[in-house]
């Protein structure tokens, strides 16, 4: 994920230098940025576009999008949030278009699960019922977050999943940081919520 703190000033100026060589006709350096960020909006907006096939097709398309529009991008903030910006508006539109609310999933992803602190404790240990125990939680987040308000969903996998910092998830939500922490505050509210009969019991007694 993104650096944070002092390491985001040296991500900023390589992804600048590369973005000046794309100005200056340099497709190659463009290819350096999809390689860098494909896989990250991909994990982030499959959680807009639950579909892997259409979630790839944006991605592809906010590629496109930066591309074309990366004459305006004028360096006020990081590349990575003006891409996620563009990504996620993109991800709205296509569901727009489609006429339809995103569907919910109850598949485990162990990747997306490891980014809660709830699970942490379970992590190194390795009996079957951990292990098991490890899974439904990562199946009752991933369901708790799918069944979010876009919006809420969107700011929780910003700040958990990639480890963005609220002025960084203000500044792609296009909202003040107030509103970026109430909406982590209650998504964090339904998701513990959701795991609060889980976690409250013995491993022995979960199932």
């Amino acid at each position: 994920m993104p650096p944070r703190n002092a390491g985001v000033t040296t991500e900023r100026e390589c992804d600048q230098v590369l973005v000046d060589r794309v100005r200056e006709g340099d497709k190659q350096a463009f290819d350096l940025l999809v390689a860098k960020y494909q896989r990250r909006l991909m994990r982030l907006l499959s959680r807009i576009v639950h579909d892997p096939a259409e979630a790839e097709d944006v991605v592809q398309e906010t590629f496109i999008k930066a591309y074309r529009a990366l004459r305006h991008f004028r360096g006020d903030s990081a590349f990575y949030t003006w891409l996620y910006r563009i990504g996620i508006n993109t991800a709205k539109n296509f569901l727009a278009t489609q006429g339809r609310r995103t569907p919910t999933s109850t598949e485990a992803d162990a990747e997306q699960a490891e980014a809660f602190t709830d699970g942490e404790h379970l992590r190194d240990i390795n009996t079957p019922e951990s292990m098991l125990a490890s899974k439904q939680i990562a199946q009752t987040v991933n369901a708790a977050m799918d069944a979010l308000p876009l919006d809420l969903r969107t700011a929780i996998a910003l700040r958990e999943i990639e480890g963005l910092s609220y002025e960084e998830i203000s500044d792609i939500m296009a909202c003040p940081i107030g509103t970026v922490r109430s909406r982590i505050f209650r998504a964090r509210e339904v998701i513990a919520e959701k795991l609060r009969p889980m976690l409250d019991l013995p491993v022995d007694k979960r199932w």
